[in-house]
This record gives structure tokens, C-alpha cells and sequence, in this order.
């Protein structure tokens, strides 16, 4: 006897490119950022360092229109790709390095998957399409007292 696995391995309604913004937002009980998009906060390590989380992980979305201010945190901050259109990474760094990265999977094209955001670089994001969905992960874990966002028209 044969058995198809075909339908188990299909998952084309469970991609989230094929779900919306707010079905996404919705799915993972998400809420708005201070920063722009939209949030949740999946993981504070227990474990802590100078009595502070060891690391912190979130789910962090932007819609077409909404983009990350710019700001900066006091930790370093790992951005990871998940789904939906390609997002725009902009940098400045305190030497003065500016730079512009592109998250994504068209590895082809100089899209990357993750990229590193040192402590105290400025930052700012925006989605590329309809929507991205991204990780990101903080260590030491975030704190919003480590957190400072630019006035309204900064520029680095």
C-alpha cells in the first residue's frame, strides 16, 4: 500500500504570505509599538545578568505605511526575517558608519535573512511591501530604559 504524504506537506494555507497584516496581527496577538508597528514580547531569559534578562525576543510587524522611527537601544539587536516582502534596515552607527540593509531571502540580490544592529546605533525600518514580520532578539535583554527614540525629522 502507498500512502501520500503530499497533503500533509502542504501548507499553502498555513503560509503566512498568504494571510493579511491584521490576520497576522490577530493570529500572534500582537499590539502596537511605541516605534511604529506592531509587537510581542515571546521570550524574557530568566536567567539574569547584572539584574537584567541575560536576552529578549520579540515578534515585531510592519505594515505598507508604518515604519520603525529612528531609535536606539542600549544592548545589541539581532533582526531576523520571517515573512512577507523584504524590509529596510537603516543604520547609523556611533563612529559614524551609515548604511542601508536589506532583510529578506532573495539571497541573490544581497537580501540577508538576519543582520546585527550594535548597542547605541541609530535604527529605523520599513517594510518593502504589504507587510514584513520579523524577529528580533536583544542581549542583553531589552529594557525600555534603554530605549530612545529620535524627535520627529531626525536624521543621523
Amino acid at each position: 500500500m502507498v500512502v501520500s504524504l503530499a497533503s500533509w506537506f502542504d501548507t499553502s494555507d498555513r503560509n503566512p504570505a498568504a494571510m493579511t497584516a491584521d490576520e497576522i496581527i490577530a493570529t500572534l496577538g500582537l499590539q502596537p509599538h511605541p516605534e511604529g508597528g506592531h509587537f510581542a514580547e515571546t521570550y524574557r531569559d530568566p536567567l539574569l545578568v547584572n539584574g537584567r534578562a541575560a536576552s529578549t525576543a520579540i515578534y515585531y510587524l510592519l505594515k505598507s505605511g508604518e515604519s520603525s522611527h529612528w531609535h536606539r537601544v542600549d544592548a545589541s539587536e539581532v533582526w531576523l526575517y520571517h515573512a512577507g516582502a523584504p524590509l529596510e534596515l537603516r543604520i547609523a552607527e556611533a563612529d559614524g558608519a551609515r548604511y542601508t540593509r536589506i532583510l529578506g531571502v532573495d539571497l541573490a540580490t544581497a537580501e540577508r535573512p538576519q543582520w546585527v544592529v550594535p548597542a547605541m546605533a541609530w535604527q529605523a525600518a520599513r517594510s518593502l511591501g504589504d507587510w514584513t514580520l520579523v524577529s528580533c532578539t536583544v542581549a542583553p535583554g531589552f529594557e525600555f530604559s534603554g530605549f530612545e527614540m529620535a524627535a520627529p525629522g531626525f536624521e543621523p
